[in-house]
């Protein structure tokens, strides 16, 4: 079987048997493509690990961030592994091809006014104040934002409906995660006052969060929303995924559960939820030179006091 033609049912394979979400399976097209070019149309049965090594240090070369040529070989290594379950390879050409090393960052969290800052400077926007109050008051990712529809709302008052927003995250994992009062005023606004003229522009839709032509509101599109409040607010660099760092950091930081921040955020595991932990650590270090009575003289002796 051609490259091509493996590549292109590994990715239905994704879709249909893993529940990739759209966003995860463009990723996945995308670094694919990259990798037919690259070894040119051949049967994959006929790919080495030569050649896996060859594009990774390709990748490498022309300058990618390592968590990009991270990302891509992942793609790589999961298609030859398919590929070798399939009989459409004799062996797994990847599967001796180490991945780059990828350094582990601590996410930027706002601080708390900082977060007050950004959504002031969302103005009369009231799509921009709404996801934004959704993504900092619900510690959602932005696809989960955007792929929310009117029946996954929180309905005040109502004991049919469920307490909290209904969130599908990866893998079409389900969760509840509750909406805070300004969060719900703010999306209460949108809903009322500007959702209905959107939606009334294009063919009708379920989707909470509306674009300018009546469709579902695009990635892109939010992105520019949160960006362009984050500079009218003077923060550099802010996105949706800031907001979901800080919903985590300031939980933590009030002192909410680990187990409670992982479901909140819909993590599988409790060691992805960790690193805001570290986050947290200067929180940590007030509280116990606040509240305990010889933390002052152990800090100072260990070059932690200032």
């Amino acid at each position: 079987m051609l490259l091509a033609d493996a590549a292109r049912q590994f990715l239905a394979h994704l879709v249909v048997e893993r529940g990739l979400s759209p966003a995860t399976r463009t990723a996945y097209a995308e670094d694919l493509a990259k990798y037919q070019q690259f070894c040119g149309e051949r049967p994959i049965g006929e790919v080495r690990s030569q050649d896996v090594e060859a594009f990774r240090d390709h990748l490498v070369a022309e300058g990618l961030a390592t968590s990009s040529v991270a990302r891509t070989m992942a793609a790589v290594r999961g298609l030859h592994r398919f590929a070798l379950l399939e009989g459409w390879a004799p062996l797994d050409a990847a599967d001796e091809v180490a991945p780059p090393k990828v350094g582990r960052h601590l996410p930027k969290a706002l601080r708390v006014d900082q977060v007050a800052a950004l959504i002031a400077a969302t103005g009369e926007d009231l799509t921009a104040r709404a996801l934004v109050e959704v993504l900092y008051g619900a510690g959602v990712r932005v696809s989960e934002a955007l792929g929310l529809d009117i029946d996954d709302l929180p309905a005040d008052g109502d004991p049919n409906r469920r307490p909290g927003l209904r969130v599908i995250g990866k893998g079409g994992k389900e969760r509840v995660v509750p909406l805070g009062h300004y969060a719900r005023e703010a999306l209460n606004a949108y809903l009322v006052r500007e959702r209905p003229t959107r939606v009334a522009k294009g063919r009708g839709t379920p989707a909470v969060f509306v674009g300018q032509r009546g469709g579902r509101l695009r990635r892109q599109a939010a992105f520019e929303l949160v960006r362009a409040a984050g500079e009218a607010a003077g923060l550099e660099a802010v996105g949706p995924h800031s907001l979901r760092h800080s919903f985590a950091t300031h939980l933590l930081s009030g002192g909410a559960d680990i187990r409670v921040v992982q479901e909140l955020l819909g993590h599988a595991s409790v060691t992805t939820t960790q690193i805001y932990t570290k986050v947290t650590v200067d929180h940590l270090r007030e509280v116990y030179a606040q509240a305990h009575p010889r933390a002052l003289a152990t800090l100072c002796s260990r070059n932690l006091c200032t």
